[in-house]
């Protein structure tokens, strides 16, 4: 029973959360869509793959210090707080070289395809979210430290301010002051800044070990680095999916395939995050077993998992089936492209339980730091992604766009399985 309710304070909190940042995700595009049109919604859709690069970094390197704090904190608890410190640190030399990245922005969306109006609403979109790329990678990195140290109730109400501060802003700077895609991301940088200002402040509070000696700092990188990888590329595989749709729809159908996608890809997303917001929640208490030499409840922890991810995989597919019709307009998509989305969705609904699926496993493989597996899990999707990508749409035009992208998380979820098979009779738990 114990078990049980302590699975639910961790993943509660954290699939609000994640649903949350999916609705974070959104947030710009139906702002935006509603005051813009086709192009600046199409302009956030080409743009995000950026966006999310950067919420990826601060999520794999918390995510890695996190997981590396707790299971060391099971075997010495001193010793640990040194990842602590190595991951605050790493945030801040990241965020530095992101932002350095500013004067990019217009050359990165050449390099995604933007063209025309799209180009110029993405590139003042852009420029903003990268200067203030620090709020971001820390409101995201910071956010695993707390729900490792327990704090999973107040990680989920950091970002439920900051979300909060969105809206508000999204609405005076789109809405009423028309300030278009670049008030959109100067809204999206105020609410991340909400966050990462709190986060950190429960950091200071909780005294964790935030000041000390960087001695062993290189080591400790490395280890978060190796760790991390895979949650890192959790976060960004969507974007990658994401990039590697919007060019070749730009290839086969044009900017309205691209603003087709970009609605399916906002509705996806939010159940998208709640899966993984599943496996994240689980992680703590996974890596705390798995560093206590408990494996049984580590166990236990995982198949509740994935009992969880199926349920909310089985809830929200019918009901995203049962509200297609809606979910063009409500991004101010034309008429055309709404009737598209309306078309095209179920398609993109088949591939979520196996997302669920390989989700989770990829949280277990990380948590227990079987780093090999989970970089296999996670990065099997985007490779066969592309490889399909090059191969169905020669035959089936635009329709073999939409598919590759559900028979890589078909795939995956195989690879996912076939994994855990193969690990299922090794000694992998100390």
């Amino acid at each position: 029973m114990r078990v049980y309710r302590s699975f639910a304070t961790y993943v509660a909190p954290s699939v609000l959360a994640f649903a949350l940042s999916g609705v974070y995700a959104i947030v710009d595009g139906f702002f935006v869509g509603q005051s813009v049109g086709d192009a600046g919604l199409s302009a956030i859709n080409v743009a995000f793959p950026v966006v999310s690069l950067i919420q990826a970094l601060g999520t794999g390197i918390g995510m890695g210090g996190a997981v590396l704090w707790s299971v060391r904190r099971g075997i010495d608890g001193l010793a640990s707080a040194r990842f602590v410190r190595a991951t605050l640190w790493l945030l801040l030399f990241v965020s530095a070289a992101m932002t350095a990245c500013f004067p990019l922005a217009g050359h990165v969306l050449r390099l995604f395809g933007a063209e025309g109006a799209i180009f110029s609403f993405g590139e003042e979109y852009l420029r903003v979210i990268l200067l203030g790329a620090a709020f971001q990678i820390f409101a995201t990195g910071v956010v695993p430290l707390i729900r490792n140290a327990g704090g999973a109730v107040f990680a989920f109400l950091t970002m439920v301010s900051g979300f909060a501060a969105n809206i508000l802003l999204d609405y005076l700077f789109v809405w009423v002051l028309e300030m278009g895609t670049e008030g959109a991301a100067i809204a999206t940088i105020i609410g991340q800044a909400v966050t990462a200002i709190e986060a950190i402040a429960y950091l200071l509070w909780k005294k964790l070990p935030f000041f000390g000696t960087l001695r062993g700092f290189g080591g400790c990188a490395a280890s978060i680095a190796r760790v991390g990888i895979a949650p890192f590329g959790l976060t960004l595989s969507p974007m990658i999916s994401l990039m590697l749709i919007n060019r070749f729809c730009m290839l086969y159908d044009g900017g309205a395939a691209v603003a087709c996608y970009a609605c399916i890809a906002y509705a996806i997303t939010i159940v998208q995050m709640l899966l993984q917001g599943v496996g994240d929640g689980s992680q703590p208490l996974i890596s705390q077993y798995y560093g206590e030499g408990k494996p049984e409840l580590a166990e236990k922890v995982k198949r509740l998992a994935y009992l969880c991810a199926i349920a909310l995989a089985l809830l929200c597919c019918p009901l995203l089936y049962a509200l297609r019709g809606f979910i063009g307009p409500l991004f101010g998509a034309s008429e055309s492209v709404a009737r598209e989305v309306e078309a095209v969705l179920p398609v993109f609904l088949i591939g979520l339980l196996f997302y669920g699926y390989s989700r989770i496993t990829t949280a277990n493989f990380y948590a227990t730091e079987r780093t090999a597996f989970s970089y296999i899990c996670v990065y099997s999707e985007p490779a066969l992604m592309l490889l399909l990508l090059f191969i169905l749409p020669l035959f089936f035009g635009q329709a073999g766009v939409w598919w590759s992208a559900v028979l890589a998380q078909i795939l995956t979820a195989g690879i996912s399985l076939l994994l855990m098979l193969v690990g299922r009779g090794r000694a992998v738990y100390n």
